[in-house]
C-alpha cells in the first residue's frame, strides 16, 4: 500500500472513531444517569430485538464470556429492567425479556441513535442508507472471515 493510500485510510479510520464516539455520547450520558454502562445498553438493545432470547444466545450475539455478562445482567435484573425466567421448553434454559421499565429505557437510548441515523440518511439521499449498510456488512464479513487467523 502506498503512503498516500495509507493516509487516506487513516483519515477514514479517524472519522470512524470520532463518529462512533459522537454516536454513543448521548446514550452514554443517559446510561450514566442510571448508573449503568455500554454493555448494559447492548444487552437491553438485543433483548428488545429478540424477546425471550436465551442467555446462551445473548452470549453468542454479544461475543462476551459468561463472566463478562454475569454482573451487568444481574444489575439489570435487580434494577427491574430485565426479567429472567425459565423457558417453557426446558426449565434449565433462562429466557430474557425487557420489563416495561426496561422497554422505556431501551426506547429512550435507541431513539437517540435512530434519530441521528435517520437525519443523516435523509440529508444524504435515498441511496446513502443502503451504501452504509453494505459497508457495515462488509466490515462484519471481513471480521468473520478472519476469525481464528490471528
Amino acid at each position: 500500500m502506498d503512503k498516500k493510500r495509507e493516509e487516506q485510510l487513516n483519515e477514514t479510520l479517524m472519522l470512524f472513531y470520532f463518529a462512533y464516539r459522537t454516536f454513543t455520547k448521548e446514550p452514554d450520558r443517559i446510561l450514566e444517569q442510571h448508573g449503568i454502562h455500554r454493555l448494559h445498553h447492548r444487552i437491553l438493545f438485543f433483548v428488545a430485538r429478540k424477546p425471550n432470547i436465551s442467555v446462551h444466545e445473548l452470549l453468542k450475539t454479544l461475543e462476551v464470556t459468561k463472566q463478562a455478562l454475569h454482573a451487568p445482567m444481574r444489575q439489570l435484573i435487580e434494577m427491574g429492567y430485565i426479567n429472567s425466567e425459565p423457558a417453557e421448553y426446558d426449565r434449565r434454559v433462562r429466557e430474557l425479556r425487557l420489563t416495561e421499565k426496561g422497554e422505556k429505557l431501551e426506547m429512550q437510548l435507541s431513539n437517540v441513535q435512530r434519530g441521528k441515523m435517520n437525519a443523516i440518511f435523509e440529508e444524504m439521499g435515498p441511496d446513502s442508507e443502503e451504501t452504509w449498510k453494505k459497508v457495515m456488512k462488509n466490515i462484519i464479513d471481513i471480521d468473520n472471515d478472519n476469525e481464528g487467523n490471528d
